[in-house]
């Protein structure tokens, strides 16, 4: 037989037998997590992540937060990039 759920009557929840679940659960929950850590004493630490830097994104860092005085002066020994990027500034502070 199959019943819709939205069809059958609601009934009020029975909060005094969840509270006592619960707690129940808890008190078991508590004990096995203290039998657990008192079992294995000298558990590793959790892994660590190392992350390495391409040397091309370490040049895209540096151009991008370098300071204007420095753009200035590759721009003035011939940087074409820094030249570039001048150009885009003062078109920016015009329109």
């Amino acid at each position: 037989m199959n019943v819709n759920p939205l069809s059958q009557p609601a009934t009020p929840p029975a909060t005094a037998s969840v509270a006592t679940t619960a707690a129940s659960t808890s008190a078991t929950s508590t004990t096995a997590t203290s039998k657990t850590a008192a079992a294995n004493p000298a558990a590793p630490p959790p892994p660590s992540t190392t992350v390495s830097i391409s040397n091309a994104a370490r040049s895209a860092l540096a151009e991008a937060t370098e300071s204007a005085a420095t753009t200035a002066k590759e721009a003035g020994g011939g940087d074409m990039q820094a030249q570039r990027l001048l150009a885009k500034e003062a078109a920016n502070k015009i329109g």
